[in-house]
């Protein structure tokens, strides 16, 4: 069962982190930010998470309205996920989290934004 966190005085920042919040989410929807991937890509693109979490946060993600499951009937079957017009209202959130997690890295770490990301973001 999916657990949110208690927000007794209805904040909204724990209202956006029972929907984006954990180790996973962040990282599925900046994969998504480019476009449609298949289950078996983001697998790939994402090697820690086991195919479980990421079936289970794939549906939290869309029974949330932010991402849509694409399932063609095909020989074998695809199944594609992108990101909803509600999902795609996050990308200045992402950008944000990115802008910052740069802000907190030491010079000579410091990264550059990622080419998965639209630059166009603002």
């Amino acid at each position: 069962m999916r657990k949110y966190q208690n927000n007794p005085f209805n904040c909204a920042v724990v209202r956006t982190v029972n929907y984006i919040g954990g180790k996973w989410k962040p990282i599925i929807l900046i994969r998504l930010l480019s476009g449609s991937v298949r289950f078996g890509k983001l697998t790939s693109q994402i090697p820690d998470i086991s195919r479980k979490i990421l079936t289970q946060q794939l549906k939290e993600l869309e029974e949330d309205g932010l991402i849509i499951r694409n399932e063609y009937k095909e020989k074998p079957p695809r199944v594609e996920y992108e990101l909803s017009e509600r999902g795609k209202t996050l990308m200045p959130i992402l950008k944000a989290m990115f802008d910052w997690g740069v802000q907190m890295e030491s010079p000579e770490t410091r990264g550059t934004w990622d080419p998965v990301m639209p630059e166009n973001i603002k």
